[in-house]
């Protein structure tokens, strides 16, 4: 197939989540070679594990800057709470999109009731004309439509005429992708933007390419449609896409700036308003009420910068 050449695989590194009690995560985004789907710069799968030991989400309250956290399940129930005020649920089939503009805090914990937990987290680097924006918080449950032989929920931007209400700041797309075994679907496609293929279960082709399961195939700009064959396995994956950032970031921990000493000024505020309780009613707020663990109090320190300049991606 003349794309064939033009299929990018990232594979993912095991990674720890969320402090002493961390859960591993498959990430596929960002990697040396690639910073940036679009604006997307952040890519976490997990499970599907039991709740049990490091298998649960437990993660205290903790920063973000100058982005935005898309929380996608696919199994499992997870508590949100974040210092807007907002506290939700995070379940199958439906999106939590948090901005974080200016500054937020939030935790992330797995509800008694999940048995196992499954599901990606996701991260939309802000241009910088936005990212100071007021912090917010949306929900939104995507009606499922076929398209071929796949399934499609469209829960961020727009494709094949469905769209999603949650707020963007670039152009966008994030849909989740359901093929049977032996299904295939082909997808026109906005020439302008890049794609990612997130894959869940199955084992793919994109393009004529093999994406293996927990890989995310990467296309450039310019394709006018994408062709996805499940083969002889199901197939779940996500499909996520936009338009280039066109701006280098500088992302550490859980900050997208745009220079080093920019990040190290949002550590030392959340270390000083929050960890130190020097100003309650900084910039990242506080978070009302009692999160189902008791985490309230317990927010995650910053861990120490390394002993190098933070570098751009772009």
């Amino acid at each position: 197939m003349a794309n064939a050449e033009r299929v990018e695989l990232l594979e993912p590194r095991e990674v720890p989540l969320g402090g002493p009690r961390a859960m591993t995560v498959r990430r596929t985004l960002p990697q040396k070679k690639r910073s940036l789907v679009g604006a997307w710069c952040f890519v976490d799968s997990y499970g599907p594990d039991p709740v049990s030991g490091r298998g649960a989400m437990d993660v205290p309250p903790h920063p973000h800057t100058g982005l935005q956290t898309v929380s996608w399940l696919y199994a499992g129930e997870i508590e949100h709470r974040d210092s807007v005020g907002s506290v939700a649920l995070v379940q199958p089939g439906a999106v939590n999109l948090m901005t974080a503009g200016a500054g937020i805090q939030h935790s992330e914990v797995s509800t008694e009731a999940t048995t196992s937990l499954h599901g990606v987290q996701l991260w939309i680097a802000l241009p910088d004309h936005s990212r100071h924006t007021a912090p917010l918080f949306e929900h939104f449950a995507p009606t499922p439509f076929a398209h071929g032989d796949a399934t499609v929920r469209v829960f961020v931007g727009e494709l094949l005429g469905h769209g999603s209400p949650v707020s963007t700041f670039t152009r966008l797309l994030g849909a989740q992708l359901d093929l049977p075994a032996g299904g295939s679907v082909t997808i026109p496609v906005d020439t302008a933007f890049e794609h990612g293929l997130i894959v869940d279960a199955g084992a793919p082709t994109l393009q004529g390419v093999p994406v293996p399961a927990s890989n995310l195939g990467f296309v450039p700009a310019g394709a006018a449609e994408l062709t996805v064959d499940a083969g002889t396995s199901p197939l779940r994956a996500l499909l996520i896409g936009g338009e280039p950032l066109g701006e280098q970031i500088v992302m550490w921990w859980n900050f997208v700036g745009r220079s080093h000493e920019e990040v190290v000024a949002f550590r030392e505020r959340w270390m000083r308003e929050v960890i130190a309780n020097e100003d309650a009613d900084g910039p990242f707020g506080h978070i009302e009420g009692d999160p189902i663990d008791g985490h309230r109090g317990h927010a995650l320190p910053a861990p120490e910068l390394p002993h190098v300049r933070l570098r751009p991606r772009d």
